[in-house]
């Protein structure tokens, strides 16, 4: 990509310009290699497909640099009033008032936040037609230092709960030091109850080994053990969106793998990058286990058997 004039991309019948193409956003250095808005633009049209019906219909936090990963950075939450008018708004209350956020429906949508230097899409679990009721439940799997091994050991053991309490699980790296554990939900609980419900959860595990989790939310009180962190599920709170690029050295991704690739000693939070990552996705390590959402109240009773 070389310039500074605006590159022009089709995508889902419309059309989107990249301007300057050729700047870097993530500067290479040591083993990390460089990537443009130009190669953010191709990664971006390349998962569409993939990345897109995690995205629908919900309301967006976006990390925007406008300079590169090394420059100021903001998050945003209001949809500013030049954005086109095709793109989707949607309206939703916070304290004192109402915020109107993005919500990408589209390829085309995709790539204009790629063109505003959005780098990582922070989604609601909940979407537009329901935002206290949340359609999926998120465990963050946050280790006190970077070393993966805990994070591997922790997942397995959360897994191994929820398998017991009979709750189909995704498993995602973050791109940074961790892994999200995503559950599907029918949407028919409120956000407390399913905020309530997976603090339940993260309590049960870290009582079971209070050597090695915590549920605790200060840092000073968790020593180094592995964070159970649930707090994303509070209303109007965002995980990192699947297929998702980390604002970090080498361009890590958020990548959904599968269960079996826990086993993978190659497998940590930032494997895969904009580099290597569509070829993962593509195998679509998930396949509709999403899309069987479940209730809460078998798994309540379960759990209340298990504690």
């Amino acid at each position: 990509m070389s310039g500074d004039g605006p590159r022009t991309v089709r995508a889902g019948g419309r059309t989107v310009e990249i301007h300057r193409p050729g700047k870097v956003i993530f500067p290479g250095g040591g083993d990390t290699g460089e990537y443009t808005k130009g190669d953010l633009a191709d990664y971006h049209l390349a998962v569409a497909p993939y990345m897109l019906p995690h995205l629908r219909g919900r309301p967006l936090m976006l990390d925007r640099r406008p300079d590169g990963v090394d420059g100021p950075s903001f998050m945003q939450k209001n949809t500013p009033d030049h954005y086109p008018d095709w793109i989707t708004r949607a309206e939703v209350a916070k304290e004192g008032g109402t915020v109107t956020h993005t919500v990408c429906d589209s390829a085309a949508t995709l790539l204009y936040l790629v063109d505003q230097a959005s780098i990582t899409l922070h989604r609601w679990l909940s979407r537009t037609t329901g935002t206290g009721h949340p359609d999926r439940l998120v465990f963050d799997l946050d280790p006190s230092v970077d070393d993966f091994e805990t994070v591997r050991e922790a997942a397995r053991l959360l897994g191994e709960l929820l398998d017991g309490l009979r709750l189909p699980s995704a498993l995602m790296t973050t791109g940074s030091r961790g892994l999200h554990v995503i559950v599907p939900l029918t949407g028919n609980h409120d956000v407390d109850e399913v905020r309530a419900f997976a603090r339940e959860v993260a309590d049960t595990l870290a009582d079971a080994h209070p050597d090695r989790l915590t549920t605790a939310a200060r840092k000073k009180d968790r020593g180094d053990r592995l964070y159970l962190d649930v707090q994303r599920n509070a209303y109007a709170q965002t995980a990192v969106a699947p297929c998702t690029v980390r604002a970090l050295p080498g361009a890590p991704v958020a990548v959904p793998v599968s269960w079996d690739q826990l086993d993978d000693p190659a497998l940590h939070a930032r494997r895969w990058t904009v580099a290597n990552a569509v070829e993962q996705i593509r195998t679509d390590p998930w396949a509709g286990l999403l899309s069987r959402g479940r209730s809460l109240a078998p798994a309540r009773r379960r759990l209340a058997g298990l504690r």
